[in-house]
């Protein structure tokens, strides 16, 4: 997870925790997924993705989701 690694480290030390806030936890548990220490959640994959404007994807984060059907797909009627 080297790009959420990259990106968490070039946040200003001032607006971690609001980031990691953000996303729904801690800075220290962001770095455990980048180091590959922990497995990202989906749903906080998703809330990466969102809070850092797509810098880091949820494919990068879990490529073991099929992040494309659910992409391609609309929303329930």
């Amino acid at each position: 997870m080297k790009k959420l690694l990259s990106y968490l480290n070039e946040l200003p030390p001032p607006d971690r925790g609001a980031f990691a806030s953000r996303c729904g936890t801690s800075f220290d548990y962001l770095r455990q997924i980048g180091y590959g220490n922990r497995v990202c959640r989906e749903a906080l994959a998703i809330n990466i993705e969102r809070e850092s404007s797509r810098a880091v994807t949820c494919e990068e984060l879990r490529p073991d989701v099929d992040w494309a059907y659910i992409r391609a797909s609309s929303p329930p009627a």
